[in-house]
């Protein structure tokens, strides 16, 4: 069973191909022709996948960089082992860089293609659901730094992303749950009727059913092409991909990581939800449905009392969205009628990141 999808840009275009249950590369072959392969992965995907992604590269001369797992390996270290692997196998602009993994690893890998020789090509191979339906496409790339997400990185756009279903089957359920805070945050963007067919088939989901999967990713890979193919730098539209993000993103620095990705993104829907109803702009019936909808894939919807709310907004104001000192945030008209919400004042913030944190215990 195969989709492919096709994201068309000023100056790249791309196809998505969605397989069941392989990698499959064969319309890639003709251009890859004479050209030498990285494969960078790491270290918790390495064992499962490397070997057969290697092998689809008989004929090629092959190298492999495998990096250590984890968000706090998202950094300048990791980055130039990148770079140092494709320095000793002597590498040029014209060959290529292969990510096989998670989001880190594809914005890992993505920052080093763009980063090599001022730029050269790099194909995804996402493994997680969180990097098929999200990082993977669109071109972001980069790594951390102390003090924000993503700090350092570029815009620079895959050759093609290949994505194998059957990877979900090795998820960890946390994992693949935090996955699923991603394509919920679809639905509150502008895909009403995408939080109805998430509710639907909800038990399919879970039980990994293979139909209902490669229509989850189809799905999540369409309603992001169609803002990145308007708006590919983030200048407008794009940025309504932010919804949860502001928050989320101070959320996982605050906690040294102790939330994934997803976890953080669920938790900055349900503020973002509580600030719009504060603010009036929707009511509190929004962030009642988005609470269900990640109650019921174990995601979570109260911040732990560990990371007070003064200090998640102090590190908002780091975010790479913060302009002259502005928040800038996605906020909810309702269900799938998100915006850009520019000068919110730091009381009403604060209010809402209160409201979805849980109260610290009373001492004894």
């Amino acid at each position: 069973m195969q989709t492919q999808l096709n994201i068309t840009l000023p100056n790249a275009q791309y196809p998505i191909i969605i397989d069941s249950d392989q990698f499959d590369i064969s319309d890639l072959r003709p251009w890859l022709k004479d050209k030498k392969v990285m494969v960078v992965t790491n270290e918790i995907v390495a064992p499962l996948y490397l070997a057969d992604v290697l092998n689809l590269f008989e004929g090629h001369v092959v190298h492999s960089c495998v990096l250590k797992d984890g968000e706090q390996h998202k950094n300048s270290s990791s980055w130039l082992q990148i770079l140092d692997a494709l320095a000793v196998h002597r590498f040029n602009r014209s060959d290529v860089l292969v990510s096989l993994g998670g989001g880190i690893v594809c914005d890992m890998t993505g920052f080093a293609a763009a980063s090599w020789m001022r730029g050269m090509s790099f194909i995804q191979m996402p493994t997680t659901l969180l990097s098929q339906i999200d990082a993977s496409v669109g071109g972001k790339t980069g790594f951390n730094h102390p003090q924000g997400k993503n700090m350092i990185g570029a815009f620079h756009q895959p050759k093609a992303v290949i994505i194998n279903a059957k990877t979900l089957a090795t998820l960890p359920v946390r994992e693949f749950n935090a996955g699923i805070g991603e394509a919920i945050k679809y639905a509150g963007i502008n895909q009403p009727t995408f939080y109805a067919w998430l509710s639907e088939n909800m038990h399919a989901i879970k039980a990994q059913n293979q139909k209902v999967l490669m229509e989850l990713i189809a799905s999540c890979c369409q309603f992001k092409t169609q803002l990145v193919e308007q708006d590919e730098k983030e200048q407008g539209v794009r940025a309504l991909l932010n919804l949860g993000h502001t928050f989320g993103h101070a959320i996982e620095t605050v906690s040294d990581y102790h939330y994934l990705h997803g976890e953080a993104v669920a938790l900055g829907m349900v503020m973002a939800a509580e600030l719009s109803a504060n603010l009036r702009l929707c009511s509190a019936d929004i962030r009642k449905m988005l609470e269900n909808l990640l109650q019921a894939f174990d995601l979570p919807i109260m911040l732990d009392a560990d990371y007070p709310a003064e200090v998640v907004l102090q590190r908002m104001k780091s975010d790479k969205k913060v302009i002259n000192d502005h928040h800038r945030l996605i906020l909810l008209k309702g269900m799938g009628q998100a915006f850009i919400a520019e000068g919110v004042n730091d009381h009403d913030i604060l209010q809402a990141i209160k409201a979805c944190t849980y109260s610290p215990p009373e001492s004894a």
